[in-house]
C-alpha cells in the first residue's frame, strides 16, 4: 500500500468501507426479514387453527364444518381430526408424516424426510359432539428458501455495488486531490525549469490545501526575490571588477613592454598579470552564468559543425597537454552538424578538454570521440587521471567546485556549470562516469540537426 498513489488508496479504503458497510446492511436486513418472515408464518400457523372454531360446530349429533373455512392459505394446511385422530377434513403436505402425536397449543418443529416443519395442534370440545383437533401444518424452509433467493439476488447486484462504489470514491477523490495535483505540476515545472516566478493561484479558499498552495506561493515569492537579488549581485559585482582588472593587465602590458624593466621586477608583474588574466576569465564565466539565469544571454543561432570545432578543440588541447605529456587522441565522426551557437558550443568542448588535462595523469591521454546515434550527437571526453569518487559526482557541476583542492590555483571550478548549462541551452544533457585512480569520462548529448549526416 505504500508504492501506490494516494488516489487509488483512498479509493480503495473508500470501496473496502462502501463493502463492509454494505455487508452490514443486507445482513442486518436479511436477519431482520427471516426473524419477521418466521414470526408472520407461526402467526399465520396459530391464528388459522385458532380461528378455524369459528367454522366449525355440531348438529343433531353431527360435526358441521362451514365450507369457507379454508384448508390451504399461503403455505399453511389445515386439517380437522376426531378424538381418536381419524380426519375428518382439510388436508396436509403429502411429504409429512400425519402420524405424528398431537400436542395441544404446542407450536413445534417436526423433522420429516424431506425437510422441517411448523406444526401447531389444538384441543376442540363442542357442545352435542365429542372433543376434535385441528392441526395446521406448514414447511419451516418456505422462509429460509426467500432469504436464499433473496441472497443470491445480492450476489448478483454485488459487483455492480462495488463498481459504483469505486467508481464514486475515485471521482470523489480525485475532484479532492485536485489541487493537491496543482500543487505537484507546479512544483515540478519549477524543479524542471528553474523558473521561480511559476505559482500555484488555487485562489481563494478556506481548507488545508488551499492554505498550503497559498504558503507554497508565498515561499516562491521569497525565494525568486532572493535569487534574483543574489543574481543581481553578481551580475553588479562583475561589471564593476572588470574595469579594475583590465587596467591592471594594461598597465602590466605596458610595464612589460618597457625595456627597462628587469630583474624581480618583471617576475613581480608576470606574477600580477597572470593573476590579473585568470581574474577576468572568471569575471567573464560569472558573467555568462549570471546572464544564462536570468535569461538575458542569448543564443546566436545558426548551423554549426561540430565535427571541425570538436576537431579545432582538440588541436587546442594538444598545446596544452604538450607540458605534461599527455597524449590527445580524437575520434570524430565527419559531418555532424547542428542548430545552435558555435561560441557556446566551442567552449563547452574547451572547457571539458581543459578539465581532462588538468585532471588527467603526466604522461597519460586524453579521448575526445562524436558521433551520431539515432537523432542526437553524442560525445565525450574521457582522461586516465585521478577520477572522481562515487559521493562527489554529483557535485562536479556545482560552481566553484573542485575535485582536487589542491589545483585550486588552476581553475575557478566554473568550467563544468558553463558545459552543463550550455548542454541544456542546446536541448541535450550531459552525465559523468569516474572512478578513483583510473580517470573520468564525460559524456554530452545534443540534439542533430534534420537530416542524413556522414
Amino acid at each position: 500500500m505504500k508504492r501506490i498513489s494516494i488516489k487509488l488508496r483512498v479509493t480503495l479504503w473508500f470501496t473496502l468501507l462502501m463493502l463492509v458497510l454494505g455487508g452490514l446492511a443486507l445482513g442486518l436486513l436479511f436477519y431482520g426479514g427471516a426473524q419477521s418472515g418466521l414470526a408472520a408464518r407461526r402467526e399465520l400457523l396459530t391464528s388459522m387453527v385458532e380461528d378455524s372454531e369459528k367454522e366449525i360446530e355440531a348438529e343433531s349429533g353431527t360435526l358441521e364444518i362451514d365450507r369457507d373455512l379454508e384448508s390451504f392459505r399461503d403455505g399453511v394446511y389445515l386439517s380437522v381430526y376426531d378424538a381418536s385422530g381419524v380426519p375428518l377434513y382439510g388436508m396436509v403436505p403429502r411429504t409429512f408424516d400425519n402420524s405424528t402425536p398431537f400436542g395441544d397449543r404446542q407450536l413445534r418443529t417436526v423433522e420429516g424426510e424431506t425437510g422441517s416443519w411448523f406444526v401447531y395442534d389444538q384441543h376442540f370440545e363442542i357442545e352435542g359432539w365429542d372433543t376434535y383437533w385441528v392441526r395446521g401444518v406448514c414447511e419451516a424452509a418456505a422462509v429460509d428458501s426467500t432469504i436464499v433467493r433473496l441472497l443470491r439476488l445480492a450476489a448478483a447486484v454485488l459487483p455492480f455495488y462495488l463498481m459504483l462504489a469505486a467508481a464514486s470514491g475515485y471521482l470523489l477523490t480525485r475532484s479532492a486531490l485536485r489541487p493537491v495535483r496543482q500543487i505537484v505540476r507546479t512544483a515540478q515545472q519549477i524543479s524542471a525549469g528553474n523558473d521561480l516566478s511559476r505559482r500555484i493561484g488555487l485562489g481563494e479558499g478556506k481548507d488545508e490545501i488551499y492554505t498550503l498552495a497559498a504558503e507554497f506561493d508565498r515561499m516562491f515569492a521569497r525565494l525568486e526575490a532572493a535569487f534574483e537579488n543574489e543574481k543581481q549581485f553578481t551580475s553588479d559585482a562583475s561589471h564593476e571588477l572588470r574595469t579594475p582588472v583590465a587596467v591592471i593587465l594594461s598597465q602590466c602590458e605596458y610595464a612589460l613592454a618597457r625595456p627597462e624593466t628587469t630583474g624581480q621586477a618583471r617576475e613581480a608583474l608576470e606574477a600580477v598579470a597572470e593573476q590579473a588574466a585568470r581574474m577576468a576569465a572568471l569575471i567573464g564565466q560569472l558573467l555568462t552564468l549570471t546572464r544564462a539565469d536570468s535569461a538575458h544571454r542569448r543564443l546566436m543561432t545558426e548551423t554549426v559543425d561540430l565535427s571541425g570545432l570538436a576537431q579545432a578543440a582538440a588541436e587546442q588541447a594538444e598545446e596544452q597537454a604538450a607540458e605534461k605529456g599527455i597524449a590527445v587522441t580524437a575520434e570524430v565522426q565527419p559531418g555532424l552538424t547542428l542548430q545552435g551557437d558555435e561560441t557556446m558550443l566551442l567552449r563547452l568542448l574547451i572547457n571539458l578538454t581543459e578539465n581532462a588535462i588538468r585532471y588527467g595523469r603526466t604522461g597519460g591521454r586524453l579521448t575526445l570521440t562524436l558521433r551520431r546515434e539515432g537523432d542526437r550527437i553524442e560525445g565525450c571526453v574521457a582522461d586516465d587521471g585521478i577520477g572522481i569518487p562515487p559521493e562527489q559526482q554529483p557535485l562536479v557541476w556545482n560552481r566553484f567546485w573542485q575535485a582536487d583542492p589542491s589545483k585550486s590555483g588552476e581553475g575557478a571550478g566554473l568550467g563544468l556549470s558553463m558545459v552543463k548549462w550550455i548542454a541544456q541551452a542546446h536541448g541535450g544533457s550531459v552525465w559523468l562516469e569516474s572512478e578513483p585512480g583510473k580517470g573520468s569520462a564525460f559524456y554530452f548529448s545534443l540534439p542533430a540537426a534534420e537530416g542524413p549526416q556522414t
